[in-house]
């Protein structure tokens, strides 16, 4: 006999994968995995949403994983905040970040041609690199080349520790996510697909343009 899932089976189902139904045994980084991440504007939120959905969870556990590189934060899914797995971070960018690039070119296009915006990028990495920046001196050498590339799409910035920590909640600290965990070791096809199976295992069968609305790509 087929049997028919409700409504309530269904929202059941996908509190489940977000380990809202109960408390589930998984270490920080195997749940940030399943969750496909944490959306983050306010550094606390991501020790609440973890304390809420495991077992074993003390705020040192997320700082040690933040220190040890880990764990990292940065602008991701819908051009928003999120705690992710480093294994992870690559392959949403990547997925992402082309879809976002055309966006903000329809966006702000006329005003900052894509030629322009990948010369600004490439000697903002440079002058970027070596150490962390703090949000003051960061502003400062964006509004020397246009404060326009401050949306992260075409320098890939991670918030890094203290910052951006339950002790330390102003996330006012940032370095290159290629010095912070190493370069992209992937593509958009793979990071594409790497988001399509993380979005699938966090929230269940859905349409392909439910995936797209969630990571924010086209």
């Amino acid at each position: 006999m087929t049997r028919v899932l409700t409504q309530r089976d269904l929202n059941r189902a996908l509190l489940a994968r977000q380990l809202l139904l109960k408390r589930s045994s998984l270490s920080v980084l195997k749940a940030l995995e399943q969750i496909a991440g944490i959306q983050n504007q306010y550094a606390p939120s991501a020790y609440i949403r973890l304390w809420s959905s495991l077992k074993r969870f003390a705020l040192g556990d997320l700082d040690r994983l933040l220190n040890q590189r880990e764990v990292v934060q940065g602008t991701l899914m819908r051009s928003t905040i999120h705690l992710v797995s480093a294994g992870d971070r690559w392959g949403f960018a990547e997925g992402i970040g082309p879809s976002r690039q055309d966006w903000w070119q329809q966006v702000w296009g006329k005003e900052f041609p894509r030629q322009h915006m990948d010369t600004v990028a490439t000697k903002l990495t440079r002058e970027l690199a070596g150490r962390p920046w703090p949000r003051k001196e960061l502003d400062a050498l964006l509004r020397a080349h246009g404060s326009s590339i401050w949306s992260g799409v075409w320098v890939p910035l991670i918030r890094v520790p203290p910052s951006g920590t339950w002790t330390r909640r102003r996330a006012d600290i940032f370095q290159l996510a290629a010095e912070w965990i190493g370069p992209s070791d992937t593509d958009e096809p793979r990071g594409l697909e790497h988001l399509l199976r993380r979005y699938l295992g966090g929230f269940g069968p859905a349409r392909l343009a439910e995936a797209a609305d969630w990571a924010g790509s086209r």
